[in-house]
């Protein structure tokens, strides 16, 4: 598991920095995560009368945050298929057995075979294998390796957020259904609980803060959503297409590499061996296919 960027960061500005930006930049989400869920908790959930209902939508939102978290991990420290830099030497090519006429490519920028497909990356300043883009919020490359990995990142923000907003409306649906008054045992929209002792209803913290943190909530889940659902839904089109984002923007009509096809393009990056749950898991791996050579450049 090789950590290009990181590498290529700590050695340019130090560790300290690299922490620093580490934690404002590529875990921001984290923490917007971590704030709807307390907002959710303490606000919705744990006042909430049915015991059963609450139960469940704390297990399934808290079940999809895992496996979002493992998804940016492992999209974050997976290698996206990277090329070993130096590799255009003249005894590796020659070791390569070329017959007359055949093409062979380099990279100039960091002295390597250029495979097929492959594009070379500023940031991380090596050529990688499939590279779909550079990704930000994961300080790394979507390329061959890591593409299941993001897309179920995509996936699982997309259905906590749609998993958020649905519970925020709800409430506040229930709040306008009591036409916002409060009464002798409850606030409005207030985070609420029982007293074990005096069997009164109590209220951990003002109705109008409350609200301000749903509306917060809401925002939030609009913008991760909306987000996450067109990442999805663009990431799905180029594997079903197989054609990277790369390739898109060039807008090349000829394709020079083997076109698969398009259910076998969906197996090439979430199972071989046909829909199974792996293809959901962030801790499974796809075992690479294999493209048919061919003399391509990129």
């Amino acid at each position: 598991m090789t950590k290009i960027c990181v590498i290529k960061y700590i050695t340019k500005n130090g560790l300290s920095k690299m922490f620093a930006e580490l934690f404002v930049l590529y875990f921001r989400e984290y923490i917007l995560i971590i704030f709807a869920q307390y907002v959710l908790i303490t606000v919705i959930w744990l006042p909430e009368e049915n015991s059963i209902l609450k139960v469940i939508n704390i297990a399934v939102f808290e079940f999809f945050v895992f496996l979002a978290f493992a998804a940016h991990l492992r999209t974050m420290f997976t290698d996206p298929g990277s090329v070993p830099k130096g590799t255009a030497t003249k005894e590796a090519i020659e070791q390569l057995g070329l017959i007359d006429g055949q093409v062979l490519y380099k990279c100039t920028k960091c002295s390597c075979i250029k495979p097929e497909r492959a594009h070379h990356c500023s940031v991380c300043q090596r050529c990688i294998s499939k590279m779909d883009h550079h990704c930000p919020w994961v300080n790394n490359c979507v390329g061959e390796n890591n593409q299941k990995f993001f897309v179920l990142f995509t996936f699982y923000i997309s259905i906590i957020s749609i998993h958020a907003l649905i519970m925020v409306f709800n409430h506040f649906m229930k709040c306008l259904d009591n036409e916002w008054k409060l009464d002798s045992n409850s606030t409005l929209c207030g985070t609420t609980f029982k007293d074990p002792k005096t069997g009164f209803v109590m209220s951990s913290s003002p109705a109008p803060i409350n609200i301000i943190l749903l509306i917060c909530v809401v925002f939030e889940g609009l913008l991760f959503a909306i987000f996450t659902m067109i990442m999805f839904a663009v990431q799905m089109q180029a594997i079903w297409n197989d054609e990277t984002s790369i390739e898109q923007l060039k807008k090349e009509t000829n394709k020079r590499w083997s076109r698969r096809q398009r259910w076998r393009n969906i197996r090439a990056v979430f199972g071989l061996k046909g829909f199974s749950f792996s293809w959901f898991s962030p801790f499974t791996r796809v075992e690479s296919i294999a493209y048919v050579e061919s003399n391509y450049t990129v």
